[in-house]
């Protein structure tokens, strides 16, 4: 079937506006990447720092999994523009005023956190919502292109412009205003619920729990597991990075900051591209993904310097890129139209709980292995993940 290109969807003024919308609500997520963190240092009291810097990026996501939970796994829907207007709306609100408050020194660390957590519950729906919406106004030919569209603006919106401005923002006034401001970048998801139209992001006559398609779908629950441990297989590599740039290699700060803007020059290419991706077949494609970034991780941990390493966090950047865009297509194509809210209400869920986990696990394996052996034993594990997945994820009918 032949694909379209990125310019025809952008043709359609209205399916712009949702990307571009959901584009900006991703600005603000990358803002706050960095914002609340330093937030977290100024507040943090007697709380040892590393552990108020974990809580507080964690907290956004503690309900709002749960809510996702709660809806993808049982047969309720929910009315996805309605959702993604108000949590455009929840979180401005919430990450205005707490900026704010926190700012003038008007509010504690843990009421903060009991805010922040509550005012961000809708934001893993909302999610996927929009993604809903966006495909299922594109149409079938389109959703790989669209899919690619998003993960364009999760690269270039949450890791590359979003958290320079953040940065630049904090330094220049203070972290608290910085989350305010990035807070007010979601106001855009209502422009998103505005122009949307898509009658499968909103199934009049829901019969099956998600759970239950995924029981009975092969390919979906097994790429479900395959996205789970990817994302789960790279903790490892977020915590030995730091280790290996100031340790290993002997650089400092401003190398790591290097790095992790190769990485996400590196996924901005590779998201682009991905609308060129329509020629093969998803599930080889993904194989090669997993495959490629087990090659890149392998090639930084023996990097003997800084550059060598940056050329290998490009090389995976290039390739994780496009991978979400890929796994969403070929997850969407094996679904019939009322299964697909429930089922990406749960993939929202599962990867938003890999990273912490992924994480968690990361740190053990750094501590036993070191950093160039935690890297290389993310790395191996994530080899063995590629020809897995080959024979394991085969397209057929549930």
């Amino acid at each position: 079937m032949t694909g379209v290109s990125y310019r025809e969807v952008l043709r359609s003024g209205r399916l712009a506006g949702v990307i571009a919308g959901d584009a900006v609500g991703k600005l603000g997520d990358g803002m706050l990447f960095v914002a609340l963190p330093l937030l977290a240092l100024q507040m943090h009291g007697s709380l040892r720092p590393a552990a108020a810097v974990s809580i507080i990026i964690s907290a956004p996501y503690v309900v709002a999994m749960a809510l996702s939970l709660y809806f993808g796994a049982g047969r309720r829907r929910f009315r996805a523009r309605l959702v993604v207007g108000a949590d455009g709306i929840l979180r401005a609100v919430t990450f205005a005023v707490c900026g704010l408050l926190a700012d003038s020194g008007r509010i504690a660390f843990a009421p903060l956190i009991v805010v922040l957590a509550a005012g961000s519950a809708l934001r893993l729906m909302s999610a996927s919502g929009r993604r809903l919406l966006a495909t299922g106004m594109a149409g079938e030919r389109a959703r790989l292109s669209v899919n690619g569209l998003l993960g364009t603006s999760d690269s270039l919106a949450m890791y590359v412009v979003g958290p320079a401005v953040g940065g630049v923002l904090a330094a220049v006034t203070r972290p608290g205003i910085a989350v305010a401001v990035g807070g007010c970048a979601y106001l855009s998801l209502i422009v998103c619920a505005t122009l949307a139209r898509s009658a499968a992001a909103d199934p009049a006559a829901p019969t099956r729990s998600g759970w239950s398609v995924l029981r009975r779908n092969t390919v979906a629950y097994r790429l479900l597991v395959v996205d789970f441990l990817f994302n789960l297989f790279y903790g490892p590599v977020e915590v030995a990075l730091p280790l290996l740039v100031t340790g290993d290699l002997g650089a400092g700060a401003g190398a790591l900051g290097t790095l992790w803007t190769c990485f996400g020059a590196g996924a901005l290419g590779g998201a682009v591209l991905t609308g060129r991706l329509q020629r093969f077949r998803p599930q080889a494609t993904v194989v090669v993904i997993i495959g490629g970034w087990a090659v890149a991780m392998v090639l930084l941990a023996f990097a003997p310097t800084v550059p060598v390493a940056a050329a290998a966090l490009i090389v995976g950047g290039v390739l994780y890129g496009p991978f979400l865009a890929v796994a969403y297509t070929l997850l969407q194509d094996n679904l019939e139209e009322a299964d697909q809210q429930p089922v990406l209400t749960i993939y929202a869920a599962g990867i938003a709980l890999a990273a912490p986990l992924g994480l968690g696990v990361g740190g053990p394996v750094v501590t036993l292995l070191g950093a160039r052996g935690g890297v290389f034993a993310s790395a191996l594990v994530t080899a063995v993940l590629a020809p897995a997945v080959w024979w394991w994820i085969r397209p057929r009918s549930s």
